[in-house]
C-alpha cells in the first residue's frame, strides 16, 4: 500500500504539472473569459459549440460585473471548459492520494495530514477559479490562482518525497551549509523572478485585450521596465546555477542522483531562458507562452526536491536503508 501511494503521488505531481501548462494555454489564446459563469459554462454542464445555441440576449444575461461579455467564441469556449474538466480530474486524483495515505497514518502521520491538507488546498483552488472568473480575470486573483497552483505541487512534492522515509538512498554531501544557502537563494532569486513574470504576464494580458489579441509583433515594444528587468535577472539565476553544480561536482559523488538533478534544474532555466528569448524576437507566439511557464514552474519544484535530498537524513530523521527508488 505504501508503493501505491508513492507512485501515485508521482502520478499526481506530474497532473498538476499539466494542469498548470493547460492553465497557460488558456491565457496565452485570451480563453479565460470562455465560460461567464461558474462552475456552469453559459449556464450548461456541456458547453454550446454554436451561438445558436444561446438566447439573443445571451451578452446581457451572462455580463459580469456590469458589463457585458464578448462574442462567442466556441473555441475559447471550450479551451476554458477542458481546463476546467482537467481541473476536476486533478483534484479526484488528489483525493486519491488523500485516500491512500491512511496507510502511513501509524507510521508517519504527517504524510496523512499532509495528503489532507493537499486536498483541501485543490478545492480551495477550484473556489479562486471561481473568483478569477467573476471578478472578469482581474490580475491579481490570476496571479494568486498561480501561487497555490505551486504550493500545493511543492507540498505533494514534499509530502510524496517523506512517503519514501526508510527506502530512500541519499549520497554523502559535504559543506551542506553552504550548498543550503545557495540553494536558498536561488529559490528566493527563482520566485522574485516568477513575481516579475507574473507582472510581465499582466502587461501582456492588457496589452493584448486592447489590441484584441492581434498586432503581436508590437506587444514588446510597447512594454515598460519590467521586461527587461525580468530578462536581464534570468541570466543571473542561470550563473548562480552552474556555481551551485560547481560546488556539487566538487562535494558530491559525480554520478549521484542529486548532482543529476541539478544538471536537470541547469538544462530547464537554459530551456527557460531560450523560451523567454523566442517570444522576445518572434512575436511572442502563443505556443511559447505556457511553455515558458511550465518551465519556471517545474525550475521551481526541482529546486526544491534537491533542497529537501540534501537534507533528507536531517528533516526527516530515518533510517535511511540502500535501496534505490525512483523519484
Amino acid at each position: 500500500m505504501h508503493n501505491t501511494y508513492r507512485k501515485f503521488g508521482i502520478i499526481t505531481i506530474v497532473a498538476v504539472y499539466l494542469l498548470i501548462l493547460v492553465g497557460g494555454i488558456v491565457r496565452s489564446t485570451g480563453a479565460g473569459m470562455g465560460c461567464p459563469d461558474w462552475p456552469r459554462c453559459f449556464g450548461q454542464w456541456i458547453p454550446p459549440t454554436d451561438i445558436s445555441q444561446l438566447p439573443a440576449n445571451y451578452k446581457e444575461v451572462f455580463k459580469v460585473q456590469g458589463k457585458e461579455i464578448a462574442d462567442f467564441d466556441a473555441f475559447k469556449t471550450w479551451v476554458e471548459y477542458v481546463n476546467r474538466l482537467i481541473g476536476v480530474l486533478i483534484g479526484l486524483f488528489i483525493f486519491i492520494t488523500f485516500v491512500l495515505s491512511f496507510a502511513f497514518f501509524k507510521k508517519d502521520r504527517l504524510v496523512f495530514y499532509l495528503s489532507f491538507l493537499s486536498f483541501f488546498l485543490v478545492g480551495f483552488q477550484g473556489w479562486l477559479g471561481s473568483v478569477v472568473v467573476a471578478t472578469n480575470l482581474k490580475p491579481v486573483t490570476i496571479t494568486l490562482h498561480m501561487i497555490l497552483a505551486l504550493v500545493i505541487v511543492n507540498l505533494l512534492i514534499y509530502t510524496v518525497t517523506r512517503s519514501y522515509n526508510t527506502v530512500f538512498h541519499t549520497e554523502q554531501v559535504t559543506k551542506k551549509g553552504l550548498l543550503n544557502t545557495i540553494f536558498i537563494i536561488c529559490m528566493g532569486l527563482m520566485l522574485v523572478q516568477i513575481v516579475l513574470g507574473t507582472q510581465v504576464r499582466e502587461t501582456i494580458d492588457e496589452i493584448s485585450a486592447s489590441l484584441n489579441y492581434t498586432m503581436r509583433d508590437t506587444w514588446i515594444e510597447k512594454m515598460g521596465l519590467s521586461f527587461y528587468i525580468h530578462r536581464s535577472f534570468s541570466l543571473l539565476i542561470l550563473a548562480l546555477h552552474i556555481y551551485l553544480l560547481y560546488i556539487l561536482k566538487r562535494n558530491v559523488q559525480a554520478q549521484s542522483r542529486l548532482t543529476a538533478w541539478t544538471n536537470i534544474l541547469v538544462i530547464l532555466i537554459v530551456a527557460e531562458i531560450t523560451s523567454g528569448a523566442v517570444m522576445a524576437y518572434f512575436a511572442i507566439p502563443a505556443v511559447m507562452q505556457p511553455v515558458h511557464l511550465l518551465l519556471g514552474s517545474l525550475i521551481i519544484g526541482v529546486q526544491f526536491l534537491a533542497l529537501l535530498m540534501i537534507n533528507y537524513q536531517r528533516v526527516f530523521k530515518s533510517q535511511i536503508e540502500e535501496v534505490p527508488v525512483l523519484i
